[in-house]
């Protein structure tokens, strides 16, 4: 198979370089590798000149072309007719070696698969034991740290037992990142798409939603639902990398929390349509109990300024619903 890398890049020159050069030492390297950048300055164009990288070519785009939805979608239009799989990578991601050969042969054996994720490795300490305690969550013979939010959710009856990657009726599920470390194939809907992979062909159907143009919090979500309907969609753990959360291009907590809140909303709809009435309350608790939670961070955290904004974006967030609620593409 033949597969292309397109990593969509802002103002991130630094994180890039480091990137490629892991992908430099692949144990499978891409067949190409588009860069799709929107950066307001020069820096990356520049770092590109003097650090060669085989099979790569540069793409600056233009200030209407700029950010994540657009700029994927304008990666997409670029890649050669002869590629199979289509890969994305955030750009303050490191791959380890075999990254690309444990995407490429979930596709060989699992031929149904229209779209596999990658597993990230350093923002979980996870350990093997039989079961676990009340402070701890227990999947597949692993454990990891149960967060304060989901304990809390357990006591108001606001949790369920939907597994990893799938979203319960009143969405608010345990991400991919909930799923051991065990270097198994998990079946999901739900893949993050800065870690993703997909058959090209899918893309004669489906495009990033044009809701989500600018930051595009949980494009990836949207979309990975929408092919969920049309087919299988796979994790696996044994395609590893780190992400290293780059703080550069970034929107203000304001404008976050209110994208939570908002863009929860539309994905949970995206799958769901018409939930039920019991779903809706289940969702606008949840909704309020993060709210707060996020709101009592400002006497917790040092970071207090950044807790509150959020908090009050989530809140103008989940007000702006009940009169303006964003058009749903399904």
């Amino acid at each position: 198979m033949k597969f292309s890398l397109i990593i969509c890049t802002y103002m991130r020159p630094t994180a890039l370089l480091k990137l490629l050069k892991t992908v430099a030492t692949q144990s499978l390297y891409p067949n190409e590798i588009l860069i799709i950048d929107g950066s307001s300055n020069n820096l990356t164009e520049e770092i590109l000149e003097v650090n060669f990288f085989e099979n790569l070519t540069y793409y600056k785009v233009t200030p209407e072309e700029r950010g994540l939805t657009r700029q994927r979608n304008l990666g997409i239009k670029h890649v050669n007719k002869d590629i199979d799989i289509v890969c994305f990578l955030d750009d303050d991601t490191l791959l380890e070696q075999d990254y690309f050969k444990n995407i490429i042969s979930t596709y060989v054996t699992y031929p149904e698969a229209l779209a596999v994720g990658g597993y990230i490795v350093n923002e979980i300490e996870w350990k093997q034991k039989e079961s676990a305690n009340t402070s701890e969550f227990f999947y597949d013979g692993w454990v990891r740290k149960e967060g304060s939010r989901f304990k809390l959710r357990k006591k108001l009856g606001l949790l369920d037992n939907t597994p990893p990657g799938w979203m319960p009726k009143f969405s608010n599920g345990r991400s991919v990142g909930f799923l051991p470390p065990s270097n198994k194939v998990y079946p999901v809907e739900q893949i993050m798409g800065g870690v993703a992979s997909y058959r090209k062909e899918i893309f004669k159907e489906l495009s990033f939603s044009k809701y989500f143009e600018g930051y595009g919090l949980y494009e990836d979500a949207d979309f990975s639902l929408r092919l969920a309907k049309k087919g299988k969609i796979y994790i696996n753990t044994a395609a590893r990398l780190e992400h290293h959360h780059d703080a550069a291009g970034r929107p203000n907590k304001f404008n976050y929390g209110k994208m939570v809140t908002r863009n929860g909303w539309y994905v949970w709809i995206v799958k769901y349509e018409n939930p039920s009435i019991n779903a809706r309350i289940k969702w606008n608790a949840i909704a309020i109990v993060l709210m707060l939670l996020r709101f009592v961070n400002v006497f917790t955290t040092t970071k207090r300024k950044e807790a509150f904004t959020e908090s009050l974006g989530r809140f103008m967030g989940l007000l702006s619903l009940i009169f303006n609620k964003p058009k749903v593409e399904q």
